[in-house]
């Protein structure tokens, strides 16, 4: 009879916290098609939601008329698809649904709850090795929020600041610098080797099925190892020059649009540069949120529609710089999908159903409403498995969605 393991008592010794779930990333994974050009994703959220009578168009299809916010995005109606009638199956909760806009994962709201692996980083897993950072998690808050989370749902911490964005990015650290890092490097995958020699002693006195179990861990940790040799030559490998100067913070969270502004500048040179074509953003808006518990006040709605556009206005100005950025006779937008979007249909009433919801760039055949049904919504996870897709990787479904959005085809 073989006793009972604890995880923990396999992980004693090594002075490191490593966690096995982490590493469980080649468990039931999609294979990457190699794609012919760079495609790109971003995934963003506002989290106090849309005033959705500012947002949505009354008609559907090719030729609608833009509504007040989408006409602030006027320039790029022709490369962007706006959706109504979707939500994400389950995810309830109000305001802790905005944990599952990437993963899609059902019922926050629970105790006990676990999140899944969310859109980004599950690109990361297939086209990560392919940049020099896999993906960039980032947030405009003061707070410790995210969108991304690993495929054991643990949160990825975000870099809340664009000036240390900026000098991750484009900073050359002084040689010494430069072999710390990769010294750190060279620690973990001796951690790596050490665990592998614990599991190859520990395999022999496992039953079968647990052995496989192993195998795939050892597989999974030796995958690791693969991206940290990866890391340390990219250590090596000069960083990017750009003309931009390192913005200056601004920390006030009344200035949410501005914030996000010099956010999305460094995510722009980050995409030009090709330092990464993952990108997660999470936009917090908690200052407005009194402004949201409208009531349907004339006044209190003027003032939270007029916040709402300087975000409008941001996005507007940050899909113009992709636009205008040109990669191989294409624009960067074209390579680059933007989804934004907010995780309550109404703020006002904390509904998680009917949400506002758009995408941008990205080659698919756009300039279009597509409306979904608004009493029996469609699934905002077959627009994910689109995504990925689009990415080169060959995934079926995604968390709760189970095939591509009805009605977005590839350009």
């Amino acid at each position: 009879m073989v006793e009972a393991l604890d995880r923990r008592t396999f992980l004693k010794g090594t002075g490191v916290c490593f966690g096995l779930p982490l590493l469980e990333a080649m468990i039931g994974r999609a294979s990457a098609t190699p794609a012919a050009k760079p495609r790109r994703l971003v995934g963003i959220l506002t989290n106090q939601g849309i005033l959705p009578q500012y947002f949505f168009p009354e008609k559907a299809g090719r030729d609608y008329k833009p509504s007040d916010y989408l006409g602030k995005l006027g320039t790029h109606l022709g490369r962007l698809t706006v959706f109504s009638g979707v939500s994400l199956p389950g995810v309830t909760g109000g305001h802790v649904a905005e944990r599952c806009f990437l993963t899609g994962t059902p019922h926050p709201d629970r105790g006990g709850f676990r999140n899944g692996i969310s859109l980004d980083q599950f690109a990361a897993e297939q086209i990560g090795n392919q940049t020099r950072y896999p993906s960039l998690v980032l947030a405009m808050t003061n707070e410790n929020s995210t969108l991304s989370y690993t495929r054991s749902g643990a949160p990825i911490s975000a870099e809340k600041s664009a000036k240390k964005l900026f000098q991750k990015l484009f900073v050359q650290g002084k040689p010494a610098e430069v072999a710390a890092a990769v010294e750190a490097l060279r620690q973990g995958q001796s951690t790596l080797d050490f665990l592998a020699g614990q599991s190859a002693r520990l395999n022999a006195t496992l039953p079968l099925a647990d052995q496989h179990r192993m195998d795939q861990y050892f597989s999974s940790v030796r995958e690791l190892e693969q991206r940290l040799h990866s890391s340390e030559a990219w250590e090596y490998k000069p960083k990017p020059k750009v003309e931009a100067t390192c913005p200056e913070d601004n920390t006030d969270p009344r200035e949410f649009a501005k914030r996000t502004g010099l956010m999305f500048d460094v995510m722009k040179l980050s995409l030009e540069t090709d330092s990464t074509r993952v990108i997660s953003l999470f936009i917090d808006t908690t200052v407005i949120h009194n402004l949201t518990h409208h009531g349907n006040r004339p006044e209190v709605l003027a003032e939270l529609k007029s916040k709402e556009e300087s975000q409008f206005d941001a996005l507007n100005a940050f899909l113009t710089a992709i636009a205008e950025a040109k990669e191989e006779g294409e624009t960067l937008l074209d390579r680059t999908m933007v989804l934004y979007g907010t995780n309550m249909g109404s703020a006002n009433s904390h509904s998680n159903v009917n949400l506002p919801v758009l995408l941008a760039g990205g080659g698919f055949k756009h300039g279009q409403h597509l409306e979904f049904d608004r009493n029996n919504n469609y699934p905002l996870t077959n627009l994910h498995v689109s995504m990925l897709q689009r990415l080169g990787i060959e995934a079926g479904e995604f968390s709760t969605g189970k095939g591509t959005m009805r009605g977005l085809e590839f350009a």
